[in-house]
């Protein structure tokens, strides 16, 4: 019992590895979605996934690579939990791997085509809101809404559920994905996620990304521009913000 609920984990962290920005989209009215497209980058990954029910957490750290519709990735540290390592984070990577080699990325795309967008009057408490209304049930978009400045140029961060759960012992799955601005090009830069398990209750997830080159620039690192709220602002939040949105 305990295997299938941590193996549901690794099926609710697989629809938040992908990234949901697809940069340039002309005929969409939002500037954020008009910037200029992330198609190459190689970051080291640290990922952590935990389940206080259980007592299990383990941690991966990884050089990940994406060219085009190529993605590749290297462990280079590994402890905690084998179960945890094989069956939620390295699954990740596998089925990030695949998803993205077969050419299937852009289903978890912020675009016109995966999502309507409902936009709320004026901007509140110093940020601007967009709904996103998901066009399918699939486990690679989010019912939830985008962070943007005042002026909704500049994308600070995507919440929300996913549209589809991802297995039976799955009741719901919260995501917040915060984007800063390297090297003039925007990159998520951290995801935290929080499942809540049938007969486990929270399982979470954790990743932070470091870039080393962004569409085939190196990074300078000083040239890093966050854009949104602290780190360790994102998991307190995801209760209180799916409450917000009425469950989204």
């Amino acid at each position: 019992m305990k295997g299938r609920i941590v193996w549901a984990l690794g099926l609710s962290v697989l629809a938040i590895s992908i990234v949901p920005l697809a940069g340039e989209i002309r005929d969409d009215p939002l500037p954020a979605l008009q910037e200029t497209p992330l198609t190459q980058y190689r970051a080291f990954r640290k990922m952590h996934a935990r389940n206080e029910k259980f007592g299990q957490e383990a941690w991966i750290e990884a050089w990940t690579e994406l060219n085009g519709t190529n993605f590749t990735y290297e462990i280079t540290t590994e402890r905690g939990s084998e179960y945890i390592r094989n069956k939620v984070l390295k699954t990740m990577l596998i089925r990030e791997q695949e998803l993205v080699n077969r050419g299937d990325a852009a289903r978890a795309e912020i675009s016109p085509e995966n999502y309507a967008f409902e936009e709320s009057a004026g901007a509140q408490d110093g940020f601007r809101y967009v709904l996103l209304k998901p066009r399918r049930k699939d486990m690679l978009l989010l019912n939830g809404r985008m962070v943007l400045n005042p002026e909704g140029t500049e994308l600070l961060r995507v919440e929300g559920t996913l549209a589809k759960n991802p297995s039976f012992w799955t009741s719901s799955v919260n995501v917040v994905r915060e984007f800063a601005v390297v090297d003039g090009v925007r990159v998520p830069v951290t995801t935290a996620t929080v499942a809540r398990l049938k007969l486990a209750g929270q399982a979470h997830l954790d990743v932070r990304y470091e870039y080393e080159t962004v569409n085939q620039r190196r990074v300078d690192v000083s040239s890093a521009h966050r854009v949104s709220n602290t780190v360790g602002h994102e998991s307190s939040c995801l209760a209180s913000n799916t409450k917000q949105l009425g469950g989204f």
